[in-house]
């Protein structure tokens, strides 16, 4: 370790050396920067084009840094009056490098990426920027949008409620921001499409993922999965629920660190007694076969009694179960737990079951972003990922210098024998820092400790204070905005990727938002002058008070996590304060015990109600959580294991249902397909090297009118003398082929009886019978993978390699899949018989539904007369009626039809009456 710290104190970091290579860089933009101000914005907004221009001449992306970086900053300055710092260009540079910008808190990553986003949709492919939350991809597209705009280019959102049309536009354009869920589903939805028209998205390209770690790492535990209803078993899982509370203490045993519940021999017992009594066990063992469904229900219920906590993994919300996010803090509506846990929790919060779920396709975020051409990120916090970036990702993590020196202390952890002792430091801390005015940001790790704390400190009378969780998830932004006021105290659950600055004195732009709603003109500049003075003035007292003091009510499994909410506090150079508080009931220290921890805190003398501060201690945690999140890292990676062999196959799928797609006859790959079924049904009719006599000729006719739909004179074939298999395969193809050739012809000729003339037809046919079976098979083969790797681990019991072994199943059972596709396709197109009917006349039209409106192509509006009369095509006059009856002849005034040549329909009729031309004289 004294070795590694010398030559990095010699030679520099590999950060180092990155930031020192593009050093060079900064100072030629720097240098562009009075020529580009004296540009006209025209001028400026022009050089896209021409940028454009250069790339489509053969120059690259690198060669391009200086003048379009130059140019963004210009724009930025110009639209919101914010220039990029030299150390935010080193981050564009950074993310344009294939690599991850960890910079911290308060430093601009918002702004950093529109460097890198611009210059990599110059290219015209377009640029996918991913964030955590629908909030921040609508308030950074908003926000940044107006650099783009200001450029020529254009911006789109991808957020939950979207239509395709809409999304397929949002996709369309040079930049797109967008959640990483709707980014995955929508690579899903696409390869569920029958057409290339309905597919919205256009590539992967390039993509900046913002909180990158948050996204690739933390979400990247689980996989997004489409998936469709099964049979409602709602009764069943109420039934099992009732019965967990017989379930006593050494009826099951749980692992907390693996989150695994199991039954005991005791247990079992008992659930078998009384399962019989209720008439659920119907015979025999539950570990019989024919219960092995029964087994899996009393799994699932009790890991929702055992494992999984209200308030802390979820909340009950509008009666519904809803999972909270261990990173975040929060809310995943739409996302659900698998294997039935999710309706173990909905018995036993007792509010609707809803149905099980059958996958329809399914990818993890590891392979999704794989597939981008060209990946980057940014976050405060990705240093201690690195390895696990650059293995799965092949990311190279750099972290940025700040803009500003960082003043932040970083305190030893303090810890205490019990909880209640800890909560009790916590609270007089935070009295503290309000009678001085500091500003305190309070981090837990569950919703349940965010509200016990906030009581404690009711009861004390600290004062007003704020709670942030996933219960008041609506109000995160305003919440977060107001931490750094002056004595303001928060309580947050996991503060990863919150997205909102905390300055201290207050966010301006939020009380803006919050407080001059509905003002304009001298009234808004004024509120917002007094908003100003305010937020300076609140500044100087929280300043004088050491800045915002973040505290840990524990630590998390990654010191990940810690370092995102201690990076809250100093931001651009501001002092600040953090420290962390821990206690040996903590689930870290109950967990995953640190070792030599006992013998540590006795040699320092850790008493009853006191705490114990020392670097020994700090450092023998972070130990710990290295170690665990290494194990963490090993788990990941072997799921990521499995999943790559799934990934092939489903890539295989994916391009051959585009192939099918975009081709306009697929009638080449269905007639060899039929030729395969045909030599297959050969083959085993008639054995490699068999003797006539035991050929089968009965089976060989049952396949025919299976898979072909013809009837074939086996029989009498196998009596021929001299016949031989191929020629068997020969005739029977031969048969087949004849067959779909004269339903071809019948299928045309009752389309032309019917007065119908569509010569592709059939090709159509084909084509949608193909991406059907594709489809249908493609998901029970998901269903068998997702049972087979949840089993395949007892291989290793028996000395071979569960992964192997895997991969080897797996393997086979993709080439079942293709040998199914080819005998359903085949069955399918030789029983199908199409049917035509002439089209029944038109229905007439009920013509009080319908509405007449007309675009004013002056105002864009309505035109006030029809949207007032509301008037409808019922109200018209009959066809061939004059001008004069549809009005009402008494109504119009006797004019010379001379002047009524060349008047527009929307000036005033030249009768004088003070209608529009065309609802005077000029009606129809």
């Amino acid at each position: 370790m004294a070795l590694a710290a010398l030559a990095r104190k010699i030679f520099g970091s590999p950060s180092d050396r990155v930031v020192k290579r593009f050093a060079g860089k900064v100072h030629e933009i720097n240098a562009l920067e009075p020529e580009l101000e004296k540009l006209s914005d025209e001028d400026l907004r022009l050089r896209t084009q021409a940028f454009r221009e250069q790339l489509e001449k053969g120059a690259k992306l690198e060669d391009l840094i200086v003048p379009a970086f130059a140019t963004v900053r210009e724009a930025s300055k110009r639209t919101l009056g914010m220039r990029h710092f030299d150390v935010q260009l080193i981050g564009g540079m950074v993310l344009n490098d294939r690599a991850i910008a960890e910079m911290r808190t308060g430093e601009g990553k918002t702004l950093v990426a529109t460097l890198a986003v611009y210059l990599n949709a110059l290219t015209g492919r377009g640029v996918h920027v991913v964030t955590v939350n629908d909030y921040l991809a609508r308030r950074d597209a908003a926000w940044m949008g107006e650099i783009y705009s200001f450029l020529g280019m254009t911006t789109g959102i991808i957020v939950h409620g979207l239509n395709d049309a809409e999304r397929k536009a949002a996709y369309a354009c040079d930049i797109t921001y967008g959640t990483n869920n709707e980014f995955g589903f929508d690579y899903l939805r696409d390869n569920m499409k029958y057409s290339r028209a309905q597919m919205v998205q256009r590539g992967h390209a390039y993509a900046i993922v913002d909180e990158v770690d948050s996204i690739l790492i933390d979400e990247a535990r689980t996989p997004l999965i489409i998936s469709g209803p099964t049979e409602d078993r709602s009764e069943l899982y109420q039934k099992i629920d009732a019965l967990m509370p017989i379930v006593e203490e050494g009826d099951f045993e749980v692992d907390e660190k693996h989150r695994a519940a199991t039954f005991t021999d005791q247990g079992i017992e008992k659930l078998e007694e009384r399962l019989t009594t209720d008439g659920l066990l119907k015979s025999g063992s539950l570990y019989d076969v024919e219960n092995v469904a029964l087994v899996h229900h009393l799994n699932s219920a009790l890991r929702a009694h055992k494992l999984f906590s209200k308030d802390k993994d979820y909340i009950v919300r509008n009666d519904e179960v809803v999972i909270i996010d261990e990173f975040t803090g929060r809310m995943m509506p739409g996302r659900r737990y698998s294997e039935g846990l999710h309706q173990a929790l909905e018995a036993k919060e007792q509010v609707k079951i809803q149905p099980e779920n059958q996958t329809l396709a399914s990818i993890t975020f590891q392979n999704y972003f794989r597939l981008y051409d060209k990946l980057a990120g940014m976050t405060g916090t990705a240093l201690t990922e690195a390895e696990e970036f650059a293995d799965i990702y092949r990311l190279e993590v750099v972290t940025v210098p700040t803009n500003v020196p960082v003043q932040r202390l970083d305190e030893d952890d303090a810890i205490y024998r019990t909880a209640s002792e800890k909560f009790e430091a916590i609270a007089d801390l935070i009295k503290e820092c309000r009678d001085r005015g500091q500003p305190v940001l309070v981090g837990t790790t569950s919703i349940e400790k965010s509200e016990m704390l906030a009581a404690l400190l009711r009861q004390k009378n600290v004062g007003d204070l704020q709670v942030l969780n996933a219960r008041y998830h609506e109000q995160e932004a305003f919440i977060v905005a107001d931490a750094g006021v002056s004595g303001a105290i928060t309580i947050a659950t996991n503060m990863a990727g919150r997205g909102t600055d905390i300055q201290l004195g207050g966010n301006l732009d939020m009380r803006i938002a919050r407080e001059c709603e509905g003002l304009e003109g001298e009234a808004r500049e004024a509120m917002i002058a007094e908003i100003k003075a305010q937020i300076a003035l609140d500044k100087e007292k929280a300043l004088a008070a050491g800045g915002l003091m973040v505290i840990g009510t524990e630590r998390h499994e990654s010191r990940r996590i810690d370092n995102q909410l201690r990076g809250r506090s100093g931001r651009q150079g501001d002092p600040g304060h953090s420290k962390f508080f821990l206690s040996l009931q903590d689930d870290l220290m109950r967990i995953f015990p640190v070792e030599s921890m006992d013998t540590m805190l006795s040699r320092l003398g850790l008493e009853e109600g006191e705490s114990i501060t020392h670097p020994w201690v700090t450092k023998a945690i972070e130990r710990a959580q290295g170690k665990v999140e290494a194990r963490n890292f090993d788990i990941r990676k072997n799921i990521l294991k499995y999943d790559d062999v799934m990934n092939d196959q489903r890539k295989a799928i994916f391009e051959q249902r585009l192939e099918f797609m975009d081709a306009e006859d697929v009638s080449e790959t269905t007639t060899d397909m039929r030729h395969d079924v045909v030599q297959s049904i050969v083959a085993k009719a008639i054995p490699p090297r068999s003797y006539p006599e035991t050929w089968d000729a009965e089976q060989l006719e049952a396949a025919a009118r299976t898979f072909l739909n013809v009837t074939v004179p086996a029989k009498d074939w196998f009596e021929e003398e001299g016949i031989d298999p191929e020629t068997v395969e020969e005739r029977l193809r031969k048969v087949a082929d004849d067959y779909m050739a004269e339903k071809e012809a019948r299928t045309l000729k009752a389309m032309e009886e019917a007065g119908q003339t569509n010569p592709t037809i059939m090709r159509q046919v084909e084509k949608q019978v193909l991406l059907q079976s594709i489809d249908s098979l493609w998901r029970e083969h998901l269903a068998t993978l997702d049972h087979l790797s949840k089993v395949i681990g007892w291989r290793g019991v028996a000395q071979r390699d569960p992964l192997n072994e895997y991969k080897q199943e797996a393997y086979e059972l993709f080439q079942g899949l293709l040998t199914s596709l080819r005998e359903l396709v085949t069955t399918q197109l030789s029983h199908i018989e199409l049917q035509f009917r002439a089209p029944p006349p038109p229905p007439t039209p009920d013509l009080s539904k319908l509405r007449e409106v007309h675009i004013d192509p002056q105002t864009g509006e309505n035109e006030p007369e029809t949207e007032a009369a509301g008037a409808t095509l019922a109200a018209r006059p009959a066809a061939g009626a004059t001008a004069a009856g549809a009005v009402g002849a008494a109504a119009l005034k006797p004019i010379d039809p001379k002047l009524l040549v060349g008047v527009s329909r929307n000036a005033p009729c030249p009768c004088g009456s003070g209608k529009k031309f065309k609802h005077c004289h000029g009606a129809f």
